[in-house]
């Protein structure tokens, strides 16, 4: 983010009047705000798994979904034993058509427990993965 530069309308260089922050917040969606504000949370704390999850989670609804997967990678590295980092990085990559990480991460969900194998079957997230022959037999298997 820009430093704050001391302008001569502004009362102080402490950063905008009060009015404007909360004109402008009153003003974004929810989703935004909470993307803003997660993220002011994970540069002060990188490693809040539970921040992490949601601003992915945010950041996906927004359609950011290269952002999103950045995130979901950090947490798979945070949890690497904890099956759901795991299904929610397959979602990120199979969404960005990014098809062999996709099964190797579904694969790993399934194997650290994933068993929501109707859900697997039905989201759409996973769209792009469903048409391969991979994903029938990988379900099979569960």
């Amino acid at each position: 983010m820009a430093a704050h530069q001391d302008r001569p309308s502004e009362p102080s260089s402490e950063g905008p009047a009060p009015e404007t922050t909360t004109r402008r917040l009153r003003e974004q969606s929810q989703l935004d705000f909470e993307i803003e504000f997660l993220g002011r949370v994970l540069d002060r704390d990188p490693f809040f798994a539970d921040a992490l999850r949601v601003h992915a989670n945010n950041l996906a609804a927004k359609g950011l979904y290269t952002r999103a997967l950045q995130i979901d990678r950090r947490l798979v590295r945070l949890m690497p034993e904890r099956s759901i980092p795991w299904y929610n990085l397959a979602c990120s990559y199979a969404v960005l058509g990014i098809t062999d990480p996709a099964f190797a991460a579904l694969q790993r969900a399934l194997d650290l427990g994933y068993r929501h194998i109707d859900h697997v079957r039905r989201d759409p997230d996973l769209k792009s993965l469903r048409r391969d022959p991979r994903f029938a037999r990988l379900l099979r298997r569960y």
